[in-house]
């Protein structure tokens, strides 16, 4: 193990992803899903993968860690590091115990501020000396923003992950629209991303919508979406990564590939 490399690991309030990057091992990328444990918090589940995970008995000292939490986004002309958590708290007053980060997205003009759980956070530093933290969706925001600028046509991306769909598109290097919903089910999923699509005025036989992610029912919601838009397209990372080793790992989240092959 050398001394630079670093864990990535991902948490979400419905799975914990634990991976490592190496390009000189037989084994360029492992990873490690650990079972949650129903009944205990996701810090206390954190605690019982440091004792039994194999590649958190390793001694890196170094990790990444993706968050999947309510984001906060604001313009980068706008945002004060002194004013975030009281915006923060405000913008999901639902949330207790947190600790209010954020990430600078500098080719986005924006600063996505979200949270992690004070006992989570102290776990992982208890047993990771050096932590960066990122909120999941940067790696995939930064790469579909760069995926926008081919072609001529306007884009709207959904990413399916969590039970969740994340919606957003760009224009000018900002976010047009960003917002994430609740979206277990295809038909859930169809209705809010054609409600996005005409909340955006997007023209149905010009621009393109793209899919990415854990889509549920997948054909069945890309037939849906071809009854109402010309050009919906579902984003193959195999073929996109060009066969990258972390795109042939089963059940690797799409942020988490993104930010391993991608290092943003």
């Amino acid at each position: 193990m050398g001394t630079k490399q670093r864990l990535t690991i991902r948490i979400s309030n419905t799975s914990l992803l634990i991976a490592v990057a190496d390009p000189e091992a037989s084994q360029p990328v492992e990873m490690e899903p650990f079972i949650l444990k129903s009944g205990i918090s996701i810090s206390a589940n954190m605690r019982e993968a440091f004792k039994s995970a194999d590649l958190l008995q390793m001694g890196y000292k170094r990790a990444q860690v993706l968050i999947d939490a309510p984001v906060l986004m604001i313009p980068t002309e706008m945002f004060n590091e002194n004013d975030i958590n009281a915006l923060y708290y405000h913008s999901f007053p639902e949330l207790k115990g947190v600790f209010v980060l954020f990430n600078v997205l500098p080719d986005l003009n924006a600063v996505a501020v979200f949270s992690i759980s004070k006992d989570l956070k102290m776990v992982i530093e208890d047993n990771i000396p050096d932590v960066k933290y990122i909120v999941a969706m940067a790696p995939v925001w930064r790469q579909l923003h760069q995926r926008s600028f081919t072609g001529a046509r306007q884009k709207l991306y959904g990413y399916f992950h969590d039970s969740k769909l994340d919606i957003f598109s760009f224009k000018n290097n900002r976010f047009r629209f960003c917002n994430s919903f609740n979206a277990k089910h295809s038909l859930d999923a169809l209705y809010f991303l054609l409600y996005v699509w005409k909340q955006t005025g997007l023209d149905v036989k010009q621009d393109e919508m793209h899919l990415v992610g854990n889509i549920p029912d997948k054909d069945l919601l890309t037939e849906k979406l071809r009854e109402y838009l010309r050009n919906a397209y579902i984003i193959n990372p195999v073929a996109d990564y060009n066969r990258a080793p972390a795109t042939q790992i089963k059940g690797m989240t799409y942020d988490m590939m993104t930010l391993l092959i991608k290092g943003r």
